[in-house]
């Protein structure tokens, strides 16, 4: 598996570079090299604890070592054999070729940045409601550490976002997002006054609740709510999502994923701020710039089914899907 910080994402939803996991390559993959997995939870869950004790000692019986981060270990029943670490930094997964994460969509991202910042493909359990990057959920934990000891799992890349925010012309900010980046109001009396732009050219202006920019990825999460459609995984393209506009055109907007989206904020109106994933957030003064393109680090996520995007969609939303039949069949 290459090094994540070297090269750009690939198309949104394509395996990356290591394809199968089964081929054995990639960190702790090589045959004969003992394989040491990750392991990130929301231990303020009582399930979330019970879950990490089945995966661990599931992991740990197969032969394959577990690494934890010691703030997580105080609320883990763990056995001696896992190695703790202090913190979460990029060195900290250094060997490892897996990230599980259990818990709900905010520690999937949080798992998200654990992923971008190593390379290691993240795989997702999930203890919350929707948990669209989940790849697996509660009642699945024996499955899933089937499939990590036997390798069955695949590997594929996921757009993320670059951002840049500018004061005065100046860059004062820079961050990255897997699902969106959003400027939003801080006052609620007040609208957001901003106009839009994209690729160096005007759009529209209104004021509003706040602009979402988005991924396929994001498209279920901030975008959706939003009223923005839903995008499979495998298209590559941004959105522009407006929330709440007073205007006669505030539609959403989707793009090429080599467009550079813009938001500025009007001069004579109250500061918003910026969200980064609903995780990081940043105070915008009046006149502040935001801008938005593909970013050159994808976040890598590990697959275990080959259901399509539709079916997960489905199934996430309990879609009612009843008297359908589908295409006929073709007699002999």
């Amino acid at each position: 598996m290459t090094d994540a910080s070297a090269g750009s994402a690939g198309p949104a939803g394509s395996a990356g570079p290591a394809g199968s996991a089964g081929s054995g390559s990639g960190p702790g993959g090589r045959e004969g090299e003992a394989r040491t997995v990750f392991l990130l939870a929301h231990t303020g869950r009582p399930a979330a604890i019970r879950s990490a004790e089945l995966v661990v000692l599931g992991l740990l019986r197969s032969g394959l070592g577990v690494r934890v981060l010691e703030q997580e270990a105080c609320d883990l029943p763990l056995p001696p054999e896992v190695e703790l670490v202090a913190e979460c930094t990029p060195k900290a997964f250094d060997g490892c070729e897996l990230l599980i994460v259990l818990g709900g969509d905010g520690t999937l991202l949080r798992g998200a940045e654990f992923a971008r910042g190593s390379g290691v493909p993240m795989l997702g359990v999930n203890l919350g409601r929707v948990g669209f990057l989940a790849e697996a959920e509660r009642d699945d934990l024996d499955k899933v550490v089937d499939r990590v000891v036997s390798k069955s799992y695949e590997v594929e890349e996921r757009m993320t976002l670059d951002v840049l925010v500018r004061t005065n012309g100046d860059v004062v900010h820079r961050d990255w997002a897997l699902n969106e980046a959003a400027v939003q109001k801080v006052s609620p009396e007040r609208m957001l006054e901003v106009v839009l732009e994209i690729d160096g050219r005007p759009v529209t202006g209104f004021g509003c609740d706040g602009i979402v920019c988005a991924t396929p990825t994001g498209s279920t999460a901030y975008a959706f709510s939003a009223g923005g459609p839903v995008v499979w995984p495998e298209v590559e393209a941004l959105l522009m999502v407006p929330i709440s506009a007073h205007a006669l055109f505030a539609k959403p907007l989707v793009t090429s994923p080599d467009s550079v989206l813009a938001v500025e904020v009007q001069t004579g109106t109250p500061h918003g701020v910026l969200w980064c994933d609903g995780r990081r957030m940043l105070e915008l003064p009046a006149g502040a710039r935001v801008e938005v393109r593909r970013g050159t680090v994808p976040v890598r996520l590990a697959r275990l089914h080959h259901a399509s995007f539709t079916d997960r969609l489905v199934a996430k939303f309990a879609l009612p899907v009843s008297g359908w039949r589908g295409a006929p069949h073709e007699t002999a």
